[in-house]
């Protein structure tokens, strides 16, 4: 990612109109009864979704024990301003039934039309309404009016399907989402906060003060083994000694490939951006064991030996046109309002690094205006440290975008925040020590009304109610290309 919020002022701002759905009574154990309705009113829960006003059928899709919709909503591009314009937000509905706990998840960028469960949503063995962020394509108005990309916005749009979704989903609800989705559900409790009855939030990086980065430098001077620092700091400053070979390689490359530099400002900003990536990127995505796959020696390897290291971890079509497109949306609001993390090279002499960490303005198209609000990220991190209420923030060790965490204050009540030892990216409830693993699981069943007397008295006997589903549970880390969160 390139991150960082500050001081939002509170926006007190109601959405506009509100589709309703007509209120389940009672419900079957299962959206996979004889009626496939998942509610006891004899209607089709797929009727019941269509039934809210804005809401169409995209596509069906079958799952076992499971029913699966891809919908659009439609949402007001403003929301300050309801009848200036509207668009199709694409969500998803995995649909059990409508007396489990509902889990709200957003990545933060597209929505995956494939059926899937967050791990919250195992646990609480309920079902899950998944959100396209605003402005990631298919979810974008045309003309897009960037200026109404924003964080309040975004939590105004889960605000509205949330009040859409409610009659027919009456049971609690919890947020989730791992990184920027991670954020987003943050984000949403800060000016939403009366929604949801929980959040937890995964790896969500706080870049308070987008100037001061300094933690991110203590993190890289500690982080796994020295063994390790040193073969990728090699492997990155070989990277950039050997740039003219390595870009004549990458010539030929986005020359076989189509790419294009346009937006970054040619191929040599693109080169010293994907390399400066590799190691950030590595403890992003990869565990301490992968470290066996970086090469020992870095000055004696071969091109091709450093040019496959670099690709593997960074991905040299990250900087081009074609791979900074789809993600216009974030570099946008990382240069507007959540920030973007600077670090330094002290293992890299000066003359072999010519941009360093390039802003967030680099990566989106000049046509689209950009001011960088200072406040915005300052705003949520005060109201988490004084008003979190059943919040758990989820982090892990060796995850450079833990660096800049979210913290809890005196005013915080019923909330916490936990670190997963050994685990990037991709940390999980599941990677706490059991300790902690047992008593986040609790506190998520408590949330999400369906923790048993038994767990109630004792924490140590949380477990998930769902049963691991290796094609919907999946537990790996979601992999953006380049520095994204």
């Amino acid at each position: 990612m390139r991150k960082a919020l500050r001081w939002l002022l509170a926006l007190a701002v109601l959405i506009g109109t509100v589709g309703t759905a007509q209120a389940a009574t009672a419900a079957q154990p299962e959206a996979t009864g004889a009626t496939g309705t998942g509610t006891g009113t004899g209607t089709d829960i797929k009727d019941r979704l269509l039934a809210i006003p804005g809401m169409s059928l995209i596509e069906e899709k079958p799952y076992p024990g499971y029913r699966f919709f891809v919908l659009n909503y439609t949402q007001p591009v403003d929301h300050r301003h309801p009848s200036q314009g509207t668009f199709q937000q694409r969500i998803t509905v995995l649909h059990k039934d409508v007396s489990r706990p509902t889990v709200f998840y957003t990545g933060g960028y597209n929505v995956s039309t494939t059926p899937s469960r967050r791990e919250p949503t195992q646990i609480v063995d309920g079902n899950q309404v998944s959100m396209e962020y605003r402005f990631f394509t298919p979810s974008r108005p045309a003309p897009a009016d960037w200026s109404k990309l924003d964080i309040w916005q975004a939590a105004s749009d889960q605000h509205r399907i949330f009040r859409a979704l409610k009659p027919v989903y009456p049971e609690n609800w919890i947020s989730t989402g791992g990184s920027k989705g991670g954020m987003t559900a943050t984000y949403y409790e800060r000016f939403y906060p009366h929604d949801m009855d929980g959040v937890v939030a995964y790896v969500a990086p706080n870049d308070v003060v987008n100037k001061e980065d300094s933690a991110y430098d203590r993190f890289f001077a500690t982080v796994g083994t020295k063994e390790c620092r040193d073969r990728l700091n090699a492997v990155q400053r070989e990277a950039l000694v050997r740039r003219e070979p390595l870009e004549r390689k990458y010539a030929a490359y986005a020359a076989d490939n189509g790419y294009t530099f346009d937006t970054i400002g040619g191929l040599d900003r693109a080169y010293e951006a994907v390399v400066l990536d590799y190691v950030w990127g590595f403890w992003q995505y990869s565990t301490l064991k992968a470290c066996d796959d970086i090469p020992a020696d870095a000055r004696s390897a071969t091109d091709e030996e450093i040019w496959t290291s670099v690709d593997t971890v960074s991905g040299f079509s990250a900087y081009t046109d074609q791979g900074l497109s789809t993600y216009t949306p974030y570099y946008y609001q990382a240069g507007t309002q959540l920030g973007a993390p600077t670090i330094h090279f002290p293992h890299i002499e000066k003359q072999y690094i010519r941009y360093g960490y390039q802003p967030p303005r680099n990566f989106v198209p000049r046509s689209i205006p950009m001011t960088f609000q200072p406040w915005a990220m300052r705003d949520v991190d005060t109201w988490v440290r004084h008003n979190a209420r059943h919040m758990l923030f989820v982090y892990g060790e060796n995850d450079p975008w833990g660096a800049e965490p979210f913290r809890l204050g005196h005013g915080a009540r019923d909330s916490y925040v936990f670190t997963a030892p050994g685990m990037n990216h991709g940390a999980n409830v599941a990677g706490l020590v059991p300790d902690q693993k047992a008593f986040a699981t609790a506190r998520i069943l408590a949330w999400a009304g369906v923790a048993s007397p038994a767990v109630r008295e004792n924490p140590s006997a949380a477990r998930p109610l769902a049963a691991f589903d290796a094609r919907l549970d999946r537990r790996d880390v979601e992999r953006e290309p380049a520095l994204r969160p």
